[in-house]
């Protein structure tokens, strides 16, 4: 097979995202600190995100699915997995070959896992607020985890992010699980969960998109640095004289004579059609403003400053995902996840 470079790359920090972790480490306290490797590492490699965690002192790794779960193996020594959707009908095969622990979510699971996964721990997720995934507290006080050995009993906090008097309710619900559920370690808290304070940590905390570069709350600021890197190819760069349109809809118009750098990158790619407007990138640290609109795959910036660039120079995109959030109405999670596989990591 031909290898053939791709026009896309997505440049990634191993020394930003394991100082991310050590940080969170000591906001946790004397609580284990965690990672999140769901949707692919939140789409930067999970493989290699727990090959680096797991090299600076991590233990515990969270994915969403079975699947994500095969992707992983074989684990790394001392590593403890758990798949966070629990286990369906479909996947007791693997839940029962894999060393991995469920994270049982509903009255369902607690039995098919009681029934099927031949006494092995498991892990429990308890509803205290969020209302998506887990047990009613009335079901887990009635009887329905009786002889089950759990590693983990988990709860998900629904405001973290936000100064809501949610947190405090979630927290006091969990409190009182957890002095009648026994379980061998208790965890609440995400990355904004850790930002909450110590009384959150519990035993465990589980971060995701801090890890990552993203900033879960202002406590974070200053402390989370940028991970991920996404850069692109110039295709061409063209001159477009004043009074001219740039793109689909004419929305740009050169107001002087430019020279616009067109590069391998659009909303295929995860680079969203929103961007239009606030994006921009830099090509040896001069600013390069996005004009036009997104296309699927090709999107114009202004180069007209920039003396020198051409075809098949790398433009860096701006991607501090606070501040990109904030300009395009994309959430930091979202533009890290959409981020697609054109981009060479």
């Amino acid at each position: 097979m031909i290898a053939v470079p791709s026009p896309l790359r997505l440049r990634l920090s191993s020394e930003a995202l394991v100082a991310n972790w050590r940080w969170l480490a000591r906001q946790s306290g004397a609580a284990a600190c965690g990672a999140a490797l769901k949707a692919d590492g939140y789409g930067l490699g999970a493989s290699a995100v727990m090959r680096h965690l797991s090299a600076a002192g991590c233990c515990d790794f969270f994915v969403a699915t079975w699947a994500e779960a095969v992707a992983l193996m074989p684990l790394p020594a001392g590593v403890s997995l758990s798949v966070l959707h629990g286990v369906g009908e479909s996947d007791m095969v693997a839940a029962r070959l894999l060393p991995a622990r469920p994270v049982l979510n509903s009255v369902e699971q607690v039995r098919r896992w009681r029934e099927a996964g031949e006494g092995r721990p498991c892990d429990v997720m308890i509803d205290t607020g969020m209302n998506r995934l887990g047990l009613r507290v009335e079901e887990a006080l009635s009887g329905a985890l009786n002889g089950l050995t759990i590693e983990t009993l988990h709860s998900h906090l629904a405001s973290a992010d936000e100064d809501s008097d949610q947190n405090v309710r979630q927290l006091a619900a969990f409190r009182a699980i957890r002095e009648q559920i026994p379980a061998r370690r208790y965890s609440l808290a995400n990355s904004a969960g850790i930002c909450l304070g110590s009384d959150f940590a519990f035993d465990l905390t589980r971060p995701g998109i801090a890890l990552y570069g993203g900033t879960p709350r202002g406590e974070a600021r200053g402390h989370i640095q940028q991970v991920a890197f996404p850069e692109a190819r110039v295709l061409q760069v063209r001159a477009v004289p004043a009074g001219e349109t740039v793109g689909y809809g004419a929305s740009w118009t050169a107001s002087r004579d430019s020279r616009i750098a067109v590069v391998n990158l659009g909303y295929a790619d995860g680079y969203r059609r929103c961007h239009a407007g606030s994006g921009g990138g830099t090509w040896q640290g001069q600013a390069l403003p996005l004009v036009g609109r997104v296309s699927m795959d090709l999107t114009a910036f202004d180069a007209s400053e920039a003396v020198g660039i051409g075809e098949g120079d790398w433009l860096s995109l701006d991607y501090e995902l606070l501040t990109v959030s904030a300009q395009s109405g994309l959430s930091q999670y979202e533009l890290l996840t959409g981020l697609g596989k054109r981009f060479e990591r």
